[in-house]
């Protein structure tokens, strides 16, 4: 706790799983408190039932059941209960400033900050317009590209995870002084190497292993084949790909191994608990970020430093504003990124070398929950 004055937050969301989403949600939320500043939440109340991992079976099965412009109205139509809950919220907890995860639909916090002139931070992970139209099929484009727009303008500070996506928001006309790029992070304390790596890959029965790891949700976009491929191809004979998560990319990558021929050198651990994650990760030597969206911030890039990993990742705009190719990490693409895995698998030295410069990084960058807190809250003149 700092002796900085305390204030009310008030983090308005529509999370309804229980995912990188919710750890970003819920380890700022942390930080703020350990900052000093009282905290509520406004958002499902599914959300706090959830486990990690979990999805709340209502909003994924309407999804998938009703066509895409009807589920589309009812997430505008949804704007009403949100409203109303948020209402309810401000009355009762007298918030200094609204903290909102953006989303698409979602004009609750800025029709709120018109009524009511409490300020609005937004925190925005993606340009959700262009990803869904890109990607999920988006069927209301124009509502959805005006709804962006209008939700960005009225945040009294959008905070972009990357440099890349500010790029969005400033294209969107929001002045640059209501603009701060504060990326994702992490919390040291629950990303401690706490476990020796040779006892992690011993509880994994992966002693002998050179482990390549990934941790994440599995979705064809992170390009994991390509980790599969290296492995039937030009990888040593004792690599052993680790996989801790799941998704909808898994069957494909598990029939990919079976065709292969290095099924028994690919595990897919599912999901674990979070506070397993780091035991987990403590057993990888080489962690890697196959593909990426050019601008997104991963949570799991931030695990990876703080443990001390050496990480291979595509030679990307959005990673290259945390990392740096030979000082922290390996960044590679297209034939490259093969070369970058062969490489690191070989020299231990290097991967300490690197992994000791990244878990330095984190702290040279500020890349904790407590600084982006403090970041934030500074520039809103609250810290």
């Amino acid at each position: 706790m700092t002796d900085a004055p305390q204030h009310r937050i008030l983090m308005h969301h529509r999370i309804a799983s229980q995912d990188g989403q919710a750890v970003h949600l819920l380890e700022l939320k942390a930080a703020f408190e350990r900052a000093g500043h009282v905290v509520a939440l406004s958002g499902p109340a599914s959300f706090e039932r959830q486990e990690f991992g979990g999805e709340a079976g209502s909003v994924a099965g309407l999804k998938k059941a009703l066509p895409g412009w009807l589920f589309e109205l009812m997430e505008l139509a949804y704007n009403g209960l949100a409203l109303g809950r948020l209402v309810g919220a401000v009355r009762r907890f007298k918030p200094d400033v609204i903290y909102e995860r953006f989303s698409l639909f979602l004009l609750a916090g800025a029709l709120l900050r018109c009524l009511t002139r409490t300020p609005l931070v937004l925190e925005v992970n993606s340009p959700l317009f262009e990803e869904r139209r890109d990607h999920d099929g988006l069927r209301l484009r124009g509502g959805g590209r005006w709804c962006q727009r209008w939700i960005w303008r009225r945040a009294d500070l959008v905070l972009p995870v990357t440099d890349v996506l500010a790029d969005y928001v400033r294209a969107a006309g929001v002045p640059e002084r209501r603009i701060l790029t504060v990326p994702n992070g992490v919390d040291p304390a629950k990303f401690a190497e706490s476990m020796p790596p040779a006892e992690a890959k011993a509880a994994l029965g992966l002693e002998d292993r050179t482990v390549i790891g990934f941790t994440g949700f599995v979705r064809e976009w992170n390009s994991l084949d390509r980790v599969i491929d290296w492995l039937a191809t030009d990888a040593p004979a004792d690599a052993f790909f680790l996989i801790v998560g799941d998704g909808p990319g898994r069957p494909a990558l598990e029939e990919q191994a079976r065709r292969l021929g290095v099924a028994e050198r690919v595990r897919i651990a599912g999901i674990v608990p979070r506070d397993a994650v780091a035991r987990h990760v403590a057993a990888f030597d080489v962690a890697v970020i196959a593909g990426v969206t050019s601008y997104s911030s991963p949570l799991k890039l931030f695990e990876y430093m703080a443990l001390g990993k050496a990480v291979v990742a595509p030679d990307e705009a959005n990673l290259r504003e945390i990392l740096e190719d030979g000082q922290t990490a390996v960044l590679a693409d297209g034939e490259r990124f093969a070369a970058g895995l062969s490489r690191l698998a070989a020299d231990a030295a290097l991967r300490k070398r690197l992994g000791m410069a990244a878990r330095e990084r984190i702290w040279s960058g500020g890349f904790t929950w407590d600084q982006n807190a403090n970041r934030i809250l500074d520039r809103l003149s609250l810290g």
